[in-house]
């Protein structure tokens, strides 16, 4: 069994029933890991060295900020993208998140210099 599996339940809720993530893009970036570990880019033993190493090199918790990092460190040294196309595409969401209207949905159509490749 997936120790992560969501199924087809509601968000995982926290011991008093706190949603277990804070913001959208924690659940996206959960799912995004159960869904590559789904195709076999790791199994979880490998998430769990990988995560951990993150946090003792960082001195930083394992929240879901340090998953993104870990995830983008196995996808760079898998090499399923460059470290530097993850870094056009980070700029790309700054530059969309400065640019959109506070309470919308920042999409990277709004990046200014986005050419949607």
């Amino acid at each position: 069994m997936n120790p992560f599996s969501m199924g087809d339940g509601p968000i995982p809720r926290g011991g008093a029933a706190d949603p277990v993530f804070a913001e959208p893009w924690e659940a996206q970036a959960f799912a995004l890991v159960v869904a590559l570990h789904d195709r076999g880019l790791f199994d979880w033993s490998e998430w769990a060295e990988a995560l951990g190493a993150h946090t003792r090199r960082t001195g930083r918790a394992a929240d879901y900020a340090a998953w993104l990092d870990t995830l983008e460190g196995l996808l760079a040294a898998r090499d399923v993208t460059a470290p530097g196309l993850l870094a056009e595409r980070r700029a790309a969401f700054a530059r969309a998140a400065a640019a959109t209207p506070h309470g919308a949905p920042i999409l990277l159509a709004n990046d200014p210099l986005w050419s949607g490749a």
